[in-house]
């Protein structure tokens, strides 16, 4: 069968996800028909989230360089998966990938402040303390709690505000810089899920 008789994947792929259909997308966007013939091979979807997670995070890494500011964090690596996995998942959308990090970030810092730690040095470096634990367990509380009630749940951002209360990222500065970051992604995540033909939202996911 000729790769241009092969039809768009409809549904999860081989493995779950849509990376066969985002495959099959880039292949028939660019004339690539070795690519979209072989857009459900196990081995061509691996390579794809390889290339694509070198990508995401080599962009940010060179931000990162030129402007001297944080500009990666742990949670960005789930967020890049989940933005290419399942683009068309409500937890993937700009609206929940956004609200979802600001929630983390701000449950981080308002735990930090409840704990008096906002000027403490990181937990792996000091050691944790009851005042850390309370601090980390508030934090995931409250941004688990507060994305529910908002509808805005987004896996990733329970790293986020761990990131926060753990004190690694504690300033408010850079917790704009990392807002930044998640938007960057968001951006990249829009583009190459659109390229590919998905209709990835603008905001929020569409209901059905």
């Amino acid at each position: 069968m000729k790769s241009s008789d092969v039809e768009r994947p409809v549904g999860p792929g081989p493995i779950g996800g849509d990376i066969a259909s985002i495959l099959y997308g880039l292949g028939t966007r660019f004339s690539i028909p070795s690519l979209t013939g072989r857009h459900s091979s196990t081995l061509v979807m691996g390579f794809f989230a390889l290339i694509n997670g070198l990508v995401a995070i080599g962009v940010m890494s060179l931000a990162a360089l030129a402007t001297g500011q944080p500009l990666i964090f742990p949670s960005l690596g789930p967020t890049a998966f989940l933005l290419f996995y399942t683009p068309t998942a409500p937890a993937a959308s700009p609206k929940n990938t956004l609200c979802g990090h600001a929630i983390g970030a701000g449950a981080g810092y308002l735990a930090l402040v409840v704990f008096g730690l906002t000027e403490a040095g990181p937990a792996l470096a000091e050691g944790v303390t009851p005042a850390r634990v309370g601090a980390a367990a508030l934090s995931l509380g409250l941004t688990s709690g507060v994305m529910v009630w908002a509808k805005v749940p987004h896996p990733p951002a329970g790293a986020t505000t761990l990131i926060i209360s753990l004190g690694i990222l504690t300033k408010p500065t850079q917790l704009a810089v990392l807002m930044l970051a998640v938007a960057l992604l968001v951006v990249q995540g829009f583009g190459i899920n659109r390229l590919a033909g998905i209709d990835y939202p603008l905001w929020a996911k569409r209901k059905d």
